[in-house]
């Protein structure tokens, strides 16, 4: 066990931390500040990620007001709710196989509970790109957006070995011109995700149910 700025945290090895940091939806403490240093530790770590040309274009939004966090709650749970509405909701795939059907009602019913609390948590995270223009640029989008998600994997895996739990959305994104007024960002910079940063409840994290390597492998070619 280690301390990390007054919480006690496990000392984790590279294998579990990648293979228990989890989408932390329901455990997340509402009621505990996080405190700011932390967050800036996890982003810190962040910035060693990869970037395309190295060209590092990344930004990073950290929302503590409670008023902001009030306004991009409300935009992601109306989204949401039109999510969950949807053929694609986490609850209606793969309705045929029973085991994984139960195992997506409790994915369906964890993204409601955020969805409905996503402006109380603590602190909300949103990584961003500044582009040179205001509108994407035509092409590799895989090239574009892989300057920024590996960093905001890697900040969530920082979090996780430090006692916060987090969650990867990407909801809000539907409503991103109405989040970007809030938030005042200039027109050529675009937002990746949001992710809500709290400390969590409880440490029985564990790997999560995968189809087995021999379904997804393929070698030498399709």
């Amino acid at each position: 066990m280690s301390r990390t700025r007054g919480a006690t945290v496990p000392e984790l090895s590279a294998n579990e931390l990648l293979t228990t940091t989890r989408s932390v939806r329901k455990r997340l403490d509402l009621t505990r500040p996080v405190d700011p240093a932390l967050v800036h530790e996890c982003i810190e770590t962040a910035l060693q990620a990869p970037s395309g040309s190295n060209a590092q274009r990344w930004h990073w939004l950290v929302l503590t007001d409670p008023e902001v966090r009030r306004e991009i709650g409300a935009l992601y749970q109306k989204s949401c709710r039109a999510y969950l509405d949807s053929p694609n909701a986490a609850g209606r795939l793969y309705a045929d196989d029973p085991e994984r059907s139960r195992v997506q009602s409790r994915v369906n019913d964890s993204v409601a509970y955020l969805a409905d609390r996503m402006g109380d948590v603590p602190v909300l995270v949103i990584p961003c790109l500044q582009l040179p223009s205001e509108e994407l640029p035509e092409g590799n989008q895989a090239g574009l957006w892989g300057s920024v998600l590996p960093a905001a994997w890697s900040y969530m895996l920082a979090a996780r070995s430090r006692g916060l739990g987090t969650a990867w959305t990407t909801l809000h994104l539907r409503y991103e011109d109405e989040v970007a007024r809030v938030l005042n960002l200039p027109a050529n910079v675009r937002q990746a995700a949001l992710i809500p940063t709290a400390h969590y409840t409880g440490d029985t994290f564990k790997p999560a149910p995968r189809a087995p390597l021999s379904e997804v492998l393929h070698e030498n070619g399709w």
